[in-house]
């Protein structure tokens, strides 16, 4: 199906025509990034935008099968490129502020990706001891923490790397190795290991 349009695409999903509004990217159509109009006065502000159920449904169900392959023998989440693909999924377009955990086993496969905590557009409340108690509930070996700014900042706070210290700290006494944190806009991925911040 390569070689179909993005229209006849959506044609084959929906079974209806015209679904697909050129001016909108198949990231917004799928809920993976936010819609923007820019104002009479030349201000780029968020568009209301209906994301039909069927495409949220696309989405998760594409989610779901991704992670079921990384859970498969031979398959890990040790690649960075990885990771950023799978967070895409989970944390895209989002309004609100998430904190994600991916755990992983002695091999680096994937045991459970999860939303720990939810907060505002602006900021969410991280609790280390739930964070442990999990952890050890999988018997996981090592863990991503991921979250998500959408202000559209991919830049770490001061504020995300003292949570990643403290993090590190308190998973290191349970033998649980934190290999990354990663901030997930709209647009992009920063991960904290490739910039040197843990």
């Amino acid at each position: 199906m390569k070689h179909l349009t993005n229209v006849e695409l959506l044609e084959c999903f929906t079974g209806l025509s015209a679904v697909f509004n050129p001016s909108n990217s198949l990231a917004e159509l799928f809920g993976l990034r936010r819609r923007y109009r820019v104002s009479e006065s030349g201000v780029a502000e968020e568009a209301v935008q209906y994301v039909p159920d069927r495409f949220l449904a696309a989405r998760e169900l594409f989610r779901r099968a991704l992670e079921e392959t990384l859970k498969e023998p031979g398959e890990h989440l040790s690649s960075p490129e990885a990771v950023k693909s799978f967070l895409r999924l989970f944390l895209g377009g989002q309004e609100y502020e998430s904190f994600v955990a991916i755990w992983l086993d002695a091999q680096n496969r994937l045991i459970a990706s999860m939303e720990m905590f939810r907060g505002t557009t602006t900021q969410t409340s991280v609790y280390p001891r739930e964070i442990v108690r999990t952890g050890l509930k999988l018997n996981a070996s090592a863990v991503l923490f991921a979250h998500n700014h959408p202000s559209g900042s991919v830049e770490p706070s001061r504020a995300d790397e003292m949570l990643t210290s403290q993090l590190r700290q308190a998973l290191a006494l349970v033998d649980i190795k934190v290999l990354d944190h990663f901030i997930v806009t709209d647009t992009s991925i920063k991960s904290f290991a490739e910039s040197g911040l843990i």
